[in-house]
């Protein structure tokens, strides 16, 4: 029988068991034996890593759940919990994406908001751009200039395919703006250009076909990057699949990388100011302080008063082709030719 409400104690309440001893929380680990490592690779969720004290070693990583949808990109530096020995079927943890220094980005035209990281922290920019088959093309080098000068990245010019066509009256397109230039032909020699990349982490890009998985090839032997020809309408085919972080040889110091990336039939410029760009010339960088607020730096007609006109000498030609180059990259789109038709 049961007994009666008014003879009810505590010992006849029922206590369900909980679901663990330990109580709820949002702090998570502070990972402070997190290491420190360079992304060098990503694919399909997983991202190849590099520790600093030993580059040779390539770990395997996941993204932590608490980053959420951080994105992480190549050349980033994160901060890594795990299994970090690099064996086979080992997989370690991406705790932490570190503060980046530079940025290359670009758009998919210059209406699209969605901004594509290439590459974080890179020093420099090498423009991959060949002479002829494909034939250069002002526009695009234009384009990868202002994403380096936004991004904070040094730009060099190097041309390539050199036996074809003589380099002088393209390169003389971007004489004023003091742009780094360097032959780099399948004759010629590259010790100049390795000069450059050493000690640096340097992103490469450039059009389909005009030779830069070839150079990568020359700069880093054991990279065996495929290598393709231009089609019959002066287009390069798309050999490089995604971007991946390369070592060049030990010199015994402090060794360098290369960005090998895709080749890019677009490069929209939707995020980049003309004060970002103009902000790359210390020369240049006060003297806008003093037009007026909207200038937009192109001169008359749309802004008489702009006060890049009251330089002289070699600051007022940089000023001119830095005008130049703002003028073409806002009115010139992507400069990319019309597909020819193909027949049967």
């Amino acid at each position: 029988m049961s007994r009666r409400t008014r003879t009810y104690d505590e010992s006849d309440v029922r206590i369900r068991p909980s679901k663990g001893s330990r109580p709820r929380t949002k702090t998570r680990p502070a990972h402070n034996d997190a290491e420190t490592a360079m992304v060098v690779s990503v694919d399909r969720g997983r991202w190849g890593c590099v520790l600093h004290d030993d580059p040779d070693r390539r770990i395997v990583t996941m993204r932590a759940r608490e980053l959420g949808r951080t994105p992480v990109v190549v050349g980033d530096r994160v901060g890594i919990v795990g299994d970090l020995s690099g064996r086979p079927d080992t997989l370690a943890r991406i705790v932490r994406v570190e503060e980046r220094r530079t940025v290359l980005r670009r758009t998919a035209d210059d209406t699209d908001p969605y901004e594509r990281i290439v590459v974080a922290n890179a020093d420099q920019l090498v423009i991959v751009t060949a002479l002829a088959d494909p034939p250069p093309r002002t526009g695009f080098v234009e384009r990868a200039l202002a994403a380096a000068y936004a991004g904070g990245l040094a730009p060099i010019l190097c041309l390539t395919k050199s036996d074809l066509d003589d380099p002088d009256e393209f390169v003389a397109n971007f004489v004023d703006l003091d742009l780094r230039v360097v032959v780099a032909g399948r004759d010629d020699a590259i010790d100049e250009l390795q000069g450059i990349l050493a000690h640096k982490l340097t992103a490469l890009i450039g059009h389909s076909g005009v030779g830069k998985s070839t150079l990568v090839n020359r700069l880093v032997p054991d990279a065996d990057r495929a290598t393709g020809i231009v089609s019959g309408v002066g287009k390069g085919r798309h050999t490089s699949t995604q971007s991946v972080v390369l070592p060049l040889p030990d010199d015994g110091g402090r060794r360098g990388w290369v960005v090998d990336t895709p080749g890019i039939r677009s490069f929209g410029l939707a995020h980049v100011t003309p004060d970002q760009i103009i902000d790359a010339f210390d020369d240049l960088r006060d003297t806008i302080a003093d037009c007026s607020r909207g200038c937009t730096h192109l001169g008359p007609p749309a802004d008489p008063e702009c006060a890049l006109d009251s330089l002289d000498g070699p600051s007022h030609r940089r000023a001119m082709a830095v005008r130049e180059l703002l003028r073409s990259v806002t009115a010139s789109g992507n400069d990319e030719p019309v597909e020819a038709p193909t027949t049967d």
